[in-house]
């Protein structure tokens, strides 16, 4: 399998509990894959519902395709996520739960194919935030510490 990471979403990380990872794959038009493979896109403002049975990710931008023409389209629209039938329906459930939303985390590109990493989070209190940064800052510093050996 060959994957190569096109964008991440490293303040979900800090920001919510990921309690479940799912693999989807995106809908995209004209020349977004062009701008994809380019790595023009950002996913940090980006969210996902599920509408009528289907799942959406909503404010992910795709930057349009320099050499472009008139393929190209609205760079933040609405993009609907492939998912099987019982992933749609399991996050259905879990997304009714109080406090679990559905946050994109990751686009890769997977065999030649876009796919995006969803998690279904929940989100995290000031004190949990401040442990995550406690954590992540004497990681650091074990890092540090065993380069300079």
């Amino acid at each position: 399998m060959n994957t190569k990471l096109l964008a991440s979403n490293k303040k979900a990380r800090h920001e919510y509990f990921i309690e479940q990872e799912y693999e989807a794959g995106i809908v995209l038009k004209g020349t977004e894959v062009k701008s994809l493979r380019q790595r023009k896109v950002s996913i940090k403002e980006s969210f996902c519902q599920i509408r009528n049975g289907e799942v959406y990710i909503y404010g992910m931008h795709i930057s349009p395709y320099e050499q472009g023409n008139i393929h190209n389209v609205d760079p933040v629209r609405t993009r609907k996520l492939l998912l099987h039938r019982r992933e749609i329906n399991r996050l259905i459930g879990a997304t009714k739960e109080k406090g679990y939303t559905l946050i994109p985390l990751s686009i890769y590109l997977k065999d030649g194919l876009v796919k995006i990493q969803l998690g279904l989070a929940k989100g995290k209190k000031i004190h949990d935030k401040r442990q995550s940064i406690a954590k992540r800052d004497s990681e650091r510093r074990i890092q540090q510490a065993l380069r300079r050996k």
